[in-house]
């Protein structure tokens, strides 16, 4: 069962809206069960339920403790447009993993078009609950690579022929991982950013280097 967010009310905890309807009609939340939530000071609560509604579920805090589970590092994935089956993947698994926000990029070689805001923010909000983490990454774009250069700190390129590994590299500060299309970026592209880095001599997915990346640069 994910770890859903919680708004606390001195010894009792409330979940509203979607959250309590989806523990309420799905998962059958009843009086007297055992849940547990997150919330914004970032402590991991055990609650009994009290009351059961779709719009609101109420319960006593029987135990707590402190839940420190975000990264150090804020780590920007921007992603090239993929598919929506790969992009999904990776915004739900790199959230998983860490990442603090993403940013999509419309690259050269993107083969997919369009925004689906709602959708991309409901799966990294999903992935932020299965995870327990604190905080619900915001998914940007889609925008140009040079938008993303101007908005985005610490921007590192991902090139499977870079001579630097991503592991090698600093794991302090900010930092932005550029992760191309299935294509690769242009030449054109890679001109654009003046540090490059590699995963390895094998030749990854677009959905799977995100991943690995990601957790590279978190320290995992």
């Amino acid at each position: 069962m994910p770890f859903f967010f919680a708004e606390r009310q001195g010894h009792r905890a409330i979940i509203r809206g979607s959250d309590a309807s989806h523990l309420a009609r799905s998962l059958r939340a009843r009086p007297g069960e055992e849940i547990q939530v997150v919330d914004a000071q970032g402590f991991l609560l055990t609650v009994r339920v009290e009351s059961v509604s779709s719009s609101l579920i109420a319960g006593r805090i029987v135990a707590e403790e402190e839940h420190r589970p975000e990264p150090t590092r804020h780590i920007v994935v921007a992603i090239a447009h993929l598919p929506a089956a790969s992009l999904d993947l990776v915004l739900s698994r790199c959230t998983e993993v860490g990442a603090s926000a993403f940013h999509i990029v419309q690259a050269d070689r993107s083969v997919a078009r369009g925004a689906r805001q709602d959708r991309w923010q409901t799966i990294v909000r999903e992935a932020a609950m299965l995870a327990g983490r604190l905080r619900v990454p915001v998914v940007a774009g889609p925008s140009p690579l040079a938008e993303v250069l101007r908005d985005e700190p610490n921007p590192v390129m991902l090139v499977r022929a870079a001579k630097a590994p991503l592991s090698a590299m600093s794991r302090d500060g900010d930092v932005t991982l550029l992760v191309g299309p299935e294509g690769g970026w242009t030449e054109r592209e890679a001109e654009m950013v003046p540090v490059h880095a590699a995963l390895g001599p094998r030749n990854l997915r677009a959905d799977t280097a995100a991943i690995v990346a990601t957790a590279i640069a978190a320290g995992i």
